[in-house]
């Protein structure tokens, strides 16, 4: 999608990719709710003034998205609150699925304590997988401040997260 988008277009993007964009703003904000409410303000924001988007409609439509999740982390100053972390206690496997959820709610509960810019990083990079050139530019950032907050970011999460294990994933050193 080209040029300015109209609300057919914006239709069209979210069939297509409406469930990844939904992840991410979740993700970003950790609950659904928060999430559902972070990815209409953005396109709002995107129908609101459609011509400020470039030739990529998605990729501008996601830096709304994390630059309003951004500003919302700073508004309320979540960053800096410390959110009490559920205690994974030590059962026999679950077969019904419960322990990936129980995982995501972890991991999504331990990013809302990095600071916003390693939040951010930390999603497009591993959560989205994106590489550190196009979050770079979905951020309005050099690769190295990627990098580097990449690197603080996980660092933190080893921290955060202590003595836990997370079956298939890895937050040992050298992991970036």
């Amino acid at each position: 999608m080209a040029g300015t988008p109209n609300a057919a277009d914006l239709e069209r993007l979210l069939a297509e990719r409406g469930r990844q964009l939904m992840q991410v703003a979740i993700a970003l904000t950790g609950s659904r709710q928060a999430g559902e409410d972070l990815l209409q303000a953005a396109l709002e924001r995107v129908l609101r003034k459609p011509r400020q988007v470039d030739s990529d409609t998605e990729g501008y439509l996601r830096r709304v998205l994390y630059n309003l999740a951004a500003d919302g982390w700073r508004r309320r100053g979540r960053w800096q609150q410390r959110l009490p972390l559920l205690r994974m206690e030590e059962e026999g496997p679950v077969t019904d699925g419960t322990d990936v959820i129980d995982l995501r709610d972890t991991l999504v509960r331990l990013l809302g304590q990095l600071p916003p810019r390693q939040r951010a990083v930390i999603v497009l990079r591993y959560w989205e997988q994106r590489t550190e050139a196009e979050t770079a530019a979905l951020l309005g950032c050099s690769e190295g401040t990627v990098k580097s907050a990449a690197s603080r970011g996980l660092r933190r999460l080893r921290e955060l997260a202590g003595a836990r294990t997370f079956p298939g994933v890895e937050l040992a050193e050298g992991s970036s």
